[in-house]
């Protein structure tokens, strides 16, 4: 696959860092990113996974916008109130870059359809806001042998962090967060509150941890770094990380 002198013009940028250059930009232009949510944190992921130019963006979300949202979901304007997410948030794309593939689906992710969602994908961005789902989409991609960027925020605090479960070596969610979640009910936004920019915060961060993946053996932008959890506190600010143990009990890990 080659790129257009159009595509070659659009990511100049990234193309002459040595760290992407022309065969990282390919890569990024064959990948096939699910996001599941559309919301704080999808939004600004979606931009600059869009901005990249990955090349077929598949967006999973069952919700639809409210006046609330826009404080914090920057791509959707007051002519969206009331329309599906994921689709708006599709034409969203199809605005910026008519050169990528993108589908809306209108589902909500549970442990019923979450491999037939996740299963064709290159990547998975898991931006949902109840463990329920998370827990359904990290099986899932453990399942089939997909790597989950997973990215989250409670008021100004910010988790992101790349699992590969489906490596015997490697810790899923599942070996993070156990079995107690495995329900709907969480601390929500609406609750609790949230700083937009903070969301915004999160969500760039999980873009660029997410192209770390995607770039992997293809460019030098970094190792991946599964299983390290990196905490972000947006009062101090600061950032720390640590790395996620390998539960041997866990059911998630023994799908792959």
């Amino acid at each position: 696959m080659t790129l257009t002198a159009a595509r070659l013009d659009r990511f100049a940028r990234h193309i002459v860092l040595p760290e992407v250059g022309g065969a990282g930009q390919v890569a990024l232009s064959r990948a096939h990113v699910v996001l599941v949510g559309c919301g704080g944190i999808g939004s600004p992921a979606l931009q600059y996974l869009a901005a990249a130019g990955v090349g077929r963006l598949t967006l999973v979300d069952d919700d639809v916008i409210e006046a609330s949202n826009l404080q914090r979901q920057t791509i959707f304007a007051t002519s969206d109130l009331g329309r599906s997410k994921a689709e708006a948030a599709a034409d969203w794309v199809r605005r910026f870059d008519a050169e990528l593939k993108v589908e809306a689906v209108r589902a909500r992710v549970d442990t019923v359809n979450a491999a037939d969602l996740v299963g064709a994908a290159d990547l998975v961005i898991d931006g949902c806001d109840n463990f329920a789902t998370r827990l359904a989409v990290s099986d899932a991609c453990v399942a089939t042998h997909v790597p989950l960027t997973t990215a989250a925020i409670g008021r100004f605090q910010g988790q992101v962090a790349n699992f590969a479960g489906h490596l015997a070596d490697q810790p899923c969610y599942r070996c993070f967060v156990g079995d107690a979640f495995d329900a709907a009910d969480c601390d929500t936004c609406a609750a609790d509150g949230v700083l937009g920019a903070m969301v915004g915060m999160v969500g760039t961060f999980a873009a660029m941890h997410a192209m770390r993946v995607l770039l992997e053996g293809h460019a030098a932008l970094g190792v991946p770094q599964f299983g390290t959890l990196h905490l972000i506190d947006g009062m101090a600010p600061s950032m720390r990380s640590l790395k996620i143990a390998k539960d041997p009990a866990c059911k998630g890990c023994k799908l792959r």
